[in-house]
């Protein structure tokens, strides 16, 4: 990778980084009927919620990391693949697996237009996740 393109790259990670931070996830993890990821803290074994995008198809959560294995919740689930999703206002548990060899552009295609935009636009290491749900 040339050194302007990882540049360009390390910039897209760092506003995407504080836009998530300062603007989007305080926000959004507030709304009733915002999507939310909850993971166990990998050191901390603090209950971490991230607001995500994504759907249901089936027994399965499908969503799309902007960073993959980058992302701190990411690193959780890996770290405790057991988790929590409320979808739609409700709560579901699962067991959540990357899928690295998903076809990202295709999943992208099937996700909520304004998320999809973003993780089109800042992701650097878009990574499908799939969480498989215990109650569907």
């Amino acid at each position: 990778m040339s050194g302007l393109h990882r540049s360009v790259r390390n910039f897209r990670r760092q506003c995407d980084d504080w836009m998530h931070k300062h603007v989007a996830n305080p926000v959004a993890a507030r709304l009733p009927r915002q999507t939310l990821l909850e993971t166990v803290g990998r050191r901390s074994s603090a209950v971490r919620r991230t607001p995500v995008g994504g759907h249901i198809v089936g027994n399965e959560f499908w969503m799309v990391s902007n960073h993959g294995t980058s992302s701190d919740y990411v690193r959780n689930l890996i770290a405790e693949p057991r988790v929590r999703v409320r979808y739609r206002g409700r709560w579901h548990t699962g067991t959540a697996h990357l899928v690295p060899d998903d076809d990202v552009r295709k999943r992208l295609a099937t996700m909520p237009k304004f998320n999809a935009m973003f993780v089109r636009t800042f992701g650097t290491e878009n990574t499908t996740i799939r969480v498989d749900l215990d109650d569907r």
